[in-house]
């Protein structure tokens, strides 16, 4: 005779966060547990009544103790569990993503809390974050194997919510071959990923509908130069004998058609991207901003990050494209280059208004950009630190907001969990008064579709991204 599941009764004055969708119970929402259930093992959630639920995995060492997989009563997380939900995840991203690199599964959005699954190419990249995931790991690998029939399987479970969990952090091969550099496509963009030392998985796929959206924002600044379109110069004899000749009105019509950049001088422009946008991108990592503004149009991209090993990828990317004509990079602290360009903007202003010593030349510093972009890590993992992100957030897009070129625009984002989107949003305009800037909102977005949230689930609701068009007051 089996033996009935183990069930964790609730406690009778907990906050109803189960019943409204939440799919973490923690140590304190929890009476008892009645019957035999060993780490990992499943659990049927019920109520101090004995009505039940949801059913989820159980882990006494950590403090979300249980994380629900279902919602009705289900027999175990087998291999023909995963293949079902892998499944459900297939066809999510199959509607919604165009090309195959994405992330597959996405934890507690997709049903599966505890795993990530990201495809780069032919490989899968996984991260077993949980103890009840840990455990089914060969089950995980048949089904992935099953539904997405990958090239290989490669683990980068070295992350530290592991160790909350009672786990070591883990690496490697998990299934057939796995070379360490991967090509994959986004919006039509050529890129090198490297599963073994990028960041988390390798790359971040959250905010690939974001630099998508910087598109507009890279054409209509030739205007600013001097440059404008206008007719072909012709010479009037030519002109003449070809109107002559030209029964249909054909020729005519191609004349008036075929406009041309010029500029003040009536010179013709012969720059390609003439009425392309300046652009700095801050905490570049492998450069995707800078790829996008470049296929959107941008005249020239300044791409900057502290690490040189970000930039020597964000390089090879730029080159794979054939982009390297009109971007510069740069390795150096986003804070310290930021705050050197807006000190050497002030030492100008100080020597155009008879100020400052002018025996000492100018440094090289003080630039301005029609696009400042501003993608940096989370500045808090806590909600006890978030006073120090608040501050960091603000002296990024202060001094970001001082470098944008008139009638520019701040694209700004945060992916900080615990910075709210509406103190985000307050934070930045702090930034702008101080600044002196009037901001308009553009755009306000989230992470990307292969990113879904469940509503109810703040914790899904990480990622912030902002489009200000700036101007001074």
């Amino acid at each position: 005779m089996e033996l009935e599941r183990a069930k964790a009764i609730l406690q009778r004055d907990r906050k109803k966060r189960l019943e409204a969708g939440h799919p973490w119970v923690f140590a304190s929402e929890i009476n008892r547990v009645d019957g035999e259930a060993a780490p990992g093992d499943l659990v049927d959630l019920v109520t101090h009544q004995g009505r039940y639920l949801a059913t989820g995995y159980w882990n006494p060492s950590s403090q979300i103790t249980v994380r629900v997989v279902s919602y009705k009563p289900i027999e175990s997380m087998d291999k023909a569990f995963f293949v079902e939900r892998f499944s459900q995840c297939s066809q999510h991203r199959s509607r919604f993503v165009q090309g195959s690199d994405c992330r597959l599964v996405y934890g507690e959005a997709d049903f599966l809390p505890g795993l990530i699954v990201d495809r780069f190419g032919g490989v899968l990249v996984v991260q077993l974050l949980t103890l009840g995931m840990d455990a089914r790991r060969d089950a995980i690998i048949a089904a992935l194997v099953q539904v997405f029939a990958p090239q290989g399987i490669y683990e980068r479970s070295d992350v530290s919510v592991r160790e909350l969990e009672g786990l070591e952090q883990r690496t490697g091969v998990l299934y057939g071959d796995c070379p360490r550099i991967v090509e994959i496509f986004e919006n039509g963009l050529k890129m090198e990923v490297d599963i073994v030392e990028g960041q988390k998985t390798g790359y971040f796929f959250d905010q690939r509908e974001n630099r998508a959206s910087i598109a507009p924002l890279m054409l209509g600044w030739g205007s600013r130069s001097g440059i404008k379109l206008a007719p072909v110069p012709t010479d009037d004899a030519t002109e003449a004998k070809a109107a002559q000749s030209d029964d249909t009105g054909t020729i005519a019509t191609l004349n008036e058609e075929k406009l041309v950049p010029v500029n003040a001088n009536g010179k013709i422009v012969t720059f390609p991207y003439w009425d392309g946008a300046t652009v700095l991108e801050c905490f570049a990592h492998t450069g995707s901003f800078t790829l996008h503004a470049c296929k959107y149009g941008a005249k020239k991209v300044t791409c900057l990050d502290v690490s040189e090993h970000a930039i020597e990828t964000a390089r090879r990317n730029v080159i794979r494209n054939g982009f390297e004509d009109r971007v510069e990079f740069v390795v150096a602290d986003a804070f310290e280059y930021l705050r050197k360009q807006v000190k050497g903007i002030d030492e100008r202003h100080d020597r155009a208004a008879g100020k400052g010593d002018t025996s000492k030349p100018l440094n090289d510093a003080g630039r301005k950009w029609d696009v400042v972009i501003l993608d940096p890590p989370a500045f808090t993992k806590s909600r006890s630190a978030i006073e120090g992100a608040v501050r960091g957030y603000k002296d990024i897009n202060l001094h970001g907001l001082k470098l944008v070129n008139e009638g520019g625009y701040l694209v700004t984002a945060s992916c900080s969990y615990h910075m709210r989107p509406d103190l985000f949003l307050e934070t930045i305009q702090a930034a702008a008064i101080d600044a002196g800037k009037t901001l308009r909102l553009i755009e306000w977005r989230a992470a990307g579709k292969d990113h879904p949230q469940i509503v109810g689930v703040n914790e899904g609701h990480y990622l912030k991204f902002g489009i200000f068009e700036v101007r001074s007051r």
